[in-house]
């Protein structure tokens, strides 16, 4: 039997409608934030997670539903290590490029160390390219061809990535982002930047949240308008959705002092499925905090 695990539901789907043989398997978690252990997780370390998304989500996800939604996954992952082929399908955004690290690794756990990859950061007509959510179903299955084994210096080398984000190891992860010729070519980008969403020594903000402050301070006010800017002037691949977005923009109306003001149902933007619209939202910025004059952003 055929696996194939992606990330992302929207993935998921296309991948599912692409006529390939197997099974499809999308992988859910945030695996280069939050506590872990790196390689395969201990109990108390998937416990530990499923708080972390509940707060992540601001309880839009509650952590028993997540909890079982992690111990489903690796049960399924050894279910597939031994049952078969394994096809894994990846872009090179940080989402992705850890999640590929941290499969790979459990993947050494369970004993299997053959897997087959499709990774790309491309995709003709395709521009901007963020990722594989992208992509039609008989686009995935124009890449099938090209899907190859991973070697064993790439099993080697996802579990120095996957003990990098999992211990939150800048010195290392600094060192991955300045390879020059990696056993996985998009590693280092990745490592790089996740090191740009730590917060500056300026101005305490990551760089997603600085795109955000920027977008509002230019004049963006409703979430559509703020997300476009946003995703503009993010460097390709965009490894955040809106959710994610929305989370840093909550952040900043609860900085001290506020850096924005949300009007709206409960004042707070929400981090997950919502019955609320998002059009009864409207953002503006408040003085204060000087950003760092890094991108071009326009309402």
């Amino acid at each position: 039997m055929i696996t194939h695990i992606t990330s992302g539901d929207i993935a998921g789907a296309s991948l599912a409608k692409a006529g390939l043989p197997g099974e499809i398997f999308v992988w859910h978690d945030i695996l280069y934030d939050g506590p872990r252990q790196p390689g395969w997780p201990s109990e108390n370390t998937l416990n530990a997670r499923a708080l972390f998304l509940e707060e992540l989500t601001a309880g839009g996800m509650d952590r028993d539903s997540i909890l079982k939604v992690l111990h489903d996954q690796y049960q399924r992952l050894i279910e597939a290590a031994s049952s078969g082929r394994i096809v894994l399908w990846f872009d090179a955004c940080l989402f992705d490029q850890s999640m590929l690290a941290h499969i790979l690794t459990c993947l050494v756990h369970t004993g299997k160390k053959e897997a087959e990859l499709v990774c790309v950061d491309a995709f003709p007509g395709i521009e901007p390219f963020h990722g594989l959510g992208q992509l039609h179903p008989e686009q995935f299955a124009s890449l099938y061809t090209g899907r190859r084994p991973v070697t064993d210096e790439q099993f080697r080398f996802a579990t120095v990535v996957d003990t990098a984000f999992a211990t939150q190891d800048a010195a290392l992860l600094t060192e991955l982002s300045e390879m020059a010729d990696p056993p996985f070519l998009w590693f280092p980008a990745a490592a790089t930047r996740w090191l740009q969403e730590q917060p500056d020594p300026l101005t305490g903000l990551g760089r997603l949240e600085g795109l955000a402050l920027a977008a509002i301070r230019a004049g963006c006010e409703i979430p559509c308008e703020i997300i476009r800017s946003v995703a503009a002037a993010e460097t390709p691949p965009k490894f955040w959705g809106d959710t994610t977005l929305w989370a840093k923009i909550n952040g900043l109306a609860d900085h001290v002092p506020p850096l924005v003001r949300i009007e709206g149902p409960g004042g707070r933007l929400p981090q997950w499925e919502s019955q609320v619209s998002l059009k009864d939202f409207k953002i503006t910025a408040l003085p204060g905090l000087p950003l760092r004059a890094t991108t071009d952003i326009r309402a």
